[in-house]
């Protein structure tokens, strides 16, 4: 997917001021069953295609109003992922903003969870 170099810009910024981290980090997290928040903010409609196994959904466009609702406290851990890592990565950066300061945007998205053959739901 081609994106407008105005999102690529915006997004670019907000990985500047987050912290991203790879499958391999987040599948090796779900195999020690630490705890931590995994959360796909794509659509609605895009999550009920698949999502990654675990993956609790919170769409991008909610996910301000609803975190504290599901994240209460700001100093768990949440990983975010989006379908290629650019809609994570803003709101990683969102989220800080609200005082959350563990969080991390997922490289890759789902596209590359799918790719190094990570479970689905």
């Amino acid at each position: 997917m081609t994106h407008n170099p105005g999102f690529v810009q915006l997004v670019e910024q907000a990985k500047q001021r987050i912290t991203e981290c790879g499958v391999e980090e987040v599948k090796a997290r779900l195999d020690r069953e630490e705890p931590f928040h995994f959360l796909d903010i794509r659509e609605d409609h895009e999550f009920a295609v698949d999502h990654a196994r675990g993956a609790k959904h919170l769409g991008k466009g909610i996910l301000e109003r609803d975190i504290e609702t599901m994240v209460p406290n700001k100093q768990d851990t949440i990983v975010l992922y989006c379908g290629g890592g650019f809609r994570s990565a803003l709101a990683a950066d969102a989220l800080q903003q609200m005082g959350y300061w563990n969080v991390r945007s997922m490289k890759g998205g789902i596209r590359a969870w799918r790719e190094a053959g990570c479970p689905l739901e």
